[in-house]
């Protein structure tokens, strides 16, 4: 989760004195106040990037450099038919790579497919672990990672900081625009025998490299296309609205949605035109660091609770979520939402923020419709008598302690019931 930076030598001096309110102390002041952290200091973590139409071409330097002998690549057939991986696996071994393929993951990755995966790790004998695909193909990824450096069962890290010891290095490689996986903390895998998704966050799981090369995105079904690109969307969103947003988390989540805005639908429309791919890329990449360092809110909570329980594609639920959260987070501080609509391309020129968020809300389910998403969460699969259940795990989802407006279990319900 995000911290105020411990120890930093550095403080905000907000009080009288010498050197004046609000100007720069230096060494001295710290320690001063040994029960208070600093104000106004974040840390923000990404990995080193690689970005750009070619990049695939530098994963087998890259992966060398990690200290890569016998690479372990995760990956799923679907890669494998549109020729990405026999791509990937060339340059591992023109960098003189060993690699070993395992493509059993399919989307919301589960359990047992983890535990598979890592089986075969250990066999094979390999050290850096690469994830190729999407969102799926980088959780499974991370999570043999956290197994290699941990052991037991990997649901038992659900939750913050539960990765003590240190992973593997990771190279990922995002074949989608986009879950954020590649930058990200998170891990999200599917309990089978509870049939819930379970968060996994912690500062081990950001990769150190990430590979985006915006080709990969043009062999994307336009479903997937649709749902990755309204994932990367609700991540802007609810980054900058998070309890934990910041300065450098805010510039990019309003990167995000503006560039998420004007370029989704063109993809869809034009799925190998080069600037609207390299721009959901890039859009993508900004989202997955805002909200790895800002967190999210109750569109993902309750997100993953339907994908757990369901196995529906995850940002196709946020994507019918997302306006239903906005207006109930707006309630309480509408404000906050008017630079994501100026960002999204209203014209919040005198509006008021409730009017400027319920606009965004409409601008956010309008491209949800025009990229073909079920308007309701009844096309899913969702039924009135599962709400109670879905609302209750969703209490428990960490990626509800940010959302910006606390939510009761009463609140969700109802949420749920609105999306229906």
């Amino acid at each position: 989760m995000l911290r105020l930076a411990e120890g930093a030598a550095i403080t905000m001096d907000h009080g009288a004195g010498e050197g004046g309110p609000g100007e720069l102390s230096g060494p001295q002041a710290v320690g001063a106040h040994p029960a208070r952290e600093p104000a106004g200091l974040a840390k923000f973590h990404a990995p080193e990037i690689v970005f750009g139409p070619g990049s695939l071409a530098e994963l087998g330097h890259c992966t060398l450099r990690v200290g890569a002998r016998r690479p372990f690549l995760v990956t799923d057939p679907g890669l494998i038919e549109a020729g990405w991986v026999d791509e990937a696996v060339g340059h591992l071994r023109l960098a003189g790579l060993a690699p070993v393929v395992w493509h059993g993951v399919t989307p919301n990755p589960k359990d047992h497919e983890i535990q598979s995966a890592f089986e075969q790790y250990c066999e094979s004998g390999s050290d850096v672990i690469v994830g190729l695909g999407g969102g799926s193909c980088i959780d499974a990824a991370k999570g043999v990672a956290i197994l290699s450096g941990n052991g037991g069962r990997i649901l038992g890290y659900e939750g913050v900081d539960k990765v003590v010891h240190p992973i593997p290095p990771t190279v990922m490689v995002p074949s989608t625009s986009g879950t954020g996986a590649d930058v990200s903390q998170f891990a999200v895998v599917t309990d089978t025998s509870q049939h819930v998704k379970i968060t996994i966050i912690s500062r081990t799981l950001v990769p150190e490299i990430s590979v985006i090369d915006p080709r990969l995105l043009t062999t994307m079904p336009d479903l997937l296309n649709a749902a990755t690109g309204l994932d990367a969307l609700t991540h802007g969103i609810e980054a900058f609205v998070s309890k934990a947003h910041n300065p450098l988390t805010d510039n990019h989540a309003l990167q995000a949605v503006g560039l998420i805005t004007r370029n989704l639908l063109r993809t869809q429309l034009k799925p190998r035109e080069a600037e609207a791919r390299t721009a959901m890329a890039q859009g993508a990449l900004e989202a997955g660091m805002a909200f790895t360092n800002a967190i999210l809110g109750a569109t993902h909570a309750m997100s993953h609770q339907v994908g757990g329980l369901l196995d529906a594609p995850h940002g196709v639920v946020n994507g019918v979520l997302l306006p239903h959260v906005i207006r109930f987070n707006a309630a309480r501080e509408p404000e906050r939402f008017v630079p994501l609509a100026a960002a999204a391309g209203i014209d919040t020129a005198g509006l008021p923020g409730l009017e400027a968020a319920h606009l965004l809300a409409d601008r956010a389910r309008r491209l949800a419709d025009e990229v073909g998403v079920p308007r309701g969460l009844a096309g899913l699969g969702v039924t009135e008598d599962k709400i109670p259940t879905l609302a209750r795990t969703t209490m428990k989802d960490a990626c509800l302690a940010t959302n910006p407006r606390q939510a009761r279990v009463e609140d969700i319900e109802a949420l749920f019931r609105a999306a229906l």
